[in-house]
C-alpha cells in the first residue's frame, strides 16, 4: 500500500522525515511521498532538504519519494513552482485543491491542472470540465482520509469514475494520529463509493507512478 501525501516538520507536520517513514514502514506500507507545503517563499530550502533526505534513505526499506504540495499559490505561479520542483529532483508534485474547509482561491483547480503536477489533492466540488482536464493530462484526483478534506470524496469519486480520471487515496498526514492503517485507506475508498474492482485499479495506477519515481 502507498500514501503519496504526507507532511513532516519541514512544513507543518509534527515528525521528522525519518520518523514519518518509520511509522509508515511499521504499518506495512511499501512507499510514501513526503510532500511538504511550499510556495515561492520556501520552495528552494524545502525541495533541497526533501531531495537530500530521500537520496540518503537506505535502500531495502520502505520507499520514500521526494515530493511537495504547492499550497495556496496565486494562480499564475503554479507553472513556475512546478517547473522549479521538477527541475530540482522532486518526483511527486501535488497541488493543494479547492477543499471545502479552506479559503482556496477559485480557479485553483484549472491553474494547477494546467501545470506539471501529478496529484490534485482534496479537490472539493471540482467541476466536470476540470475532471476532464485531469483525465486528459493523466493527473490523479485525491480521495482524502483527512477530516474536512474528505467531505468531497463522494463527488470526486463519482465524477472521476464517470469521466475517466485517475484516483489515489491519501492521508494528508500531519501528525502520528493521522497515519492510517492499510485497512482504513481501503475503507475510505469504499466509503466514497468505489467498488473493490475500482480499488484494484487505483492501486495499479498508483503503483505505476511509484515505479517511475
Amino acid at each position: 500500500m502507498f500514501d503519496l501525501h504526507t507532511h513532516s516538520i519541514l512544513s507543518d507536520g509534527e515528525l521528522l522525515p525519518s520518523e514519518l517513514a518509520r511509522r509508515y514502514e511499521e504499518k506495512g506500507f511499501r512507499a510514501i511521498a513526503i510532500t511538504d507545503h511550499v510556495d515561492l517563499s520556501n520552495i528552494k530550502p524545502v525541495v533541497e532538504a526533501i531531495v537530500d533526505f530521500c537520496k540518503q534513505w537506505p535502500k531495502g526499506r520502505i520507499k520514500v519519494i521526494p515530493g511537495v504540495e504547492l499550497t495556496h499559490l496565486p494562480l499564475d505561479q503554479f507553472k513556475k513552482a512546478a517547473t522549479y520542483a521538477r527541475d530540482h529532483g522532486i518526483k511527486i508534485i501535488i497541488a493543494h485543491g479547492e477543499t471545502l474547509v479552506e479559503p482556496v482561491v477559485k480557479g485553483t483547480a484549472h491553474a494547477a491542472l494546467s501545470a506539471d503536477i501529478d496529484i490534485f489533492s482534496h479537490p472539493g466540488l471540482i467541476s466536470d470540465k476540470d475532471v476532464k482536464l485531469a483525465a486528459s493530462r493523466g493527473i490523479f484526483l485525491e480521495i482524502s482520509t483527512r477530516k474536512g478534506h474528505c467531505l468531497g470524496n463522494g463527488h470526486v469519486a463519482r465524477l472521476a469514475t464517470k469521466l475517466g480520471a485517475k484516483l489515489c487515496i491519501n492521508s494528508d498526514s500531519h501528525s502520528p494520529s493521522d497515519i492510517p492503517s492499510i485497512e482504513s485507506l481501503q475503507e475510505v475508498g469504499l466509503g466514497a463509493g468505489l467498488s473493490n474492482k475500482d480499488l484494484v485499479k487505483v492501486y495499479n495506477d498508483v503503483g505505476n507512478i511509484i515505479r517511475r519515481s
